[in-house]
């Protein structure tokens, strides 16, 4: 285990993209993907997900007289000359919300061709505990021929990319590291440590390290579940819940959450797959399910009780028109993975509104894709008036917009984030 590190990064995604590039800059990297049009516009030097800067990828898209720098490609056997694997594939949920774990053994099965001995195989992917040493490994060991701890190794070290956000980037978050021996472990975690300026923290051991990722993101799910329950309390005291929060906040131990539709890949996820996990052991957890069903319900929610303000000002309802802002899971980033937003627009359509959405971030096709709706792009696209406009996103062009023209009479206007000024909206959460 003591020869040059050749990476092989294995998806091109949110979280896979920036970490290849951040070894790229000290090492011999490549990136692969089955997708072949995102390997095609990733070597033209541009990320549709913005979470890498074009000029950034395209620096390391150069290789150095050092031979480091990042290739790309969708061919297996290019990996043949790489002997440090990283799985950064998506791990999402099924209808009936069971953990899908078809792409890590994808993933396990295209490393297993390759395999040799020496080599290390770290998995990135949110998981339950176990998975990298009871799912993955037997598929590499069954397609390369080779054991565990005998012949290669592997290690797991979750994943904390923050979608869309320029401060918190790959390299500036502390890094959890593990390994299947000791000395794996070490290694692993030195070759993080030289590019994580943040540090990292080796835990005992790979089970250990993928409980952290699993509990990091439903505890706060489960905060941010607190808080939507107060907001549905403090709605029906007539309290402004935003207000409330501040005050609390002047305490040294409160910790701030703000309500909202909470979705994405991580948060909108992980504690189903902590959920499965504990079922399989015979324990049935009734606070982090309890905080998914009400985070999964506050988009049905929301549109009800826009439509309770609408009744109570005789705003027209049926065939009326809706606008709602936002259709990404989070501001200022383009990234629509299990969007909340879309209960929002179902709900008010199952009230036979008419629902247009707009939103600057999200790609028009994919929208189009996933969910069916035409997007409005721009702003001053907007060219009609609406009898109820709800902001679901808080991305900043929406401060841009001039409500009074395109508001009807009786218009209702609600702020999910509480983003917009307070005289402009009739509900919040």
């Amino acid at each position: 285990m003591n020869k040059e590190q050749k990476i092989a990064i294995i998806g091109l995604g949110y979280v896979g993209l920036p970490l290849a590039v951040a070894f790229a800059e000290k090492y011999k990297v490549i990136g692969f993907d089955i997708n072949s049009e995102r390997v095609k516009e990733l070597q033209n030097g541009h990320d549709h997900t913005l979470e890498v800067d074009d000029y950034e990828l395209q620096k390391v898209l150069k290789i150095n007289e050092n031979g480091y720098g990042l290739h790309l490609t969708d061919q297996v056997d290019d990996l043949d000359d790489y002997n440090f694997f990283v799985v950064t594939v998506p791990t999402p949920t099924d209808k009936n919300r069971q953990p899908v774990l078809t792409p890590l053994i994808k993933a396990s099965e295209t490393i297993g061709k390759v395999l040799k001995k020496e080599d290390i195989v770290v998995y990135e992917s949110t998981v339950y505990p176990g998975v990298t040493e009871d799912e993955c490994v037997p598929v590499l060991e069954h397609k390369s021929g080779l054991q565990m701890n005998s012949d290669f190794y592997v290690g797991y070290s979750p994943e904390r990319i923050n979608p869309g956000d320029k401060k918190h980037t790959v390299t500036k978050i502390l890094k959890v590291t593990s390994g299947s021996t000791p000395e794996a472990a070490k290694l692993i975690d030195e070759v993080y440590a030289s590019v994580i300026t943040a540090g990292t923290h080796l835990a005992p051991s790979i089970k250990v390290a993928e409980a952290a990722k699993v509990i990091e993101n439903s505890q706060r799910d489960i905060n941010i579940a607190f808080v939507n329950e107060l907001a549905k309390i403090f709605r029906l005291l007539d309290i402004d819940t935003d207000a409330v929060l501040e005050a609390a906040a002047t305490k040294w131990n409160f910790i701030k959450y703000t309500p909202g539709l909470v979705g994405g890949h991580c948060i909108g996820v992980d504690p189903y797959y902590l959920a499965q996990k504990a079922l399989e052991v015979g324990y049935n957890p009734e606070i982090i399910l309890s905080g998914r069903r009400m985070n999964d319900g506050m988009g049905k929610y929301v549109a009800n009780e826009v439509i309770k303000l609408m009744l109570n000002k005789e705003a027209k309802v049926k065939n009326g028109n809706a606008l709602v802002l936002g259709i990404t899971f989070k501001e200022n980033c383009p990234d629509t993975r299990n969007t909340k937003a879309i209960d929002v627009i179902n709900e008010l359509k199952s009230y036979n509104m008419n629902v247009d959405v707009l939103d600057p971030w999200a790609n028009p096709e994919e929208v189009k894709q996933l969910f069916g709706i035409q997007l409005i792009e721009k702003c001053n696209q907007l060219n009609k008036k609406y009898d109820a406009i709800i902001l679901a996103v808080s991305h900043n062009e929406f401060l841009e917009i001039k409500f009074d023209e395109i508001k009807t009479e009786k218009a209702v206007v609600f702020d999910v984030k509480s983003f917009l000024p307070k005289k402009l909206v009739e509900g919040r959460l």
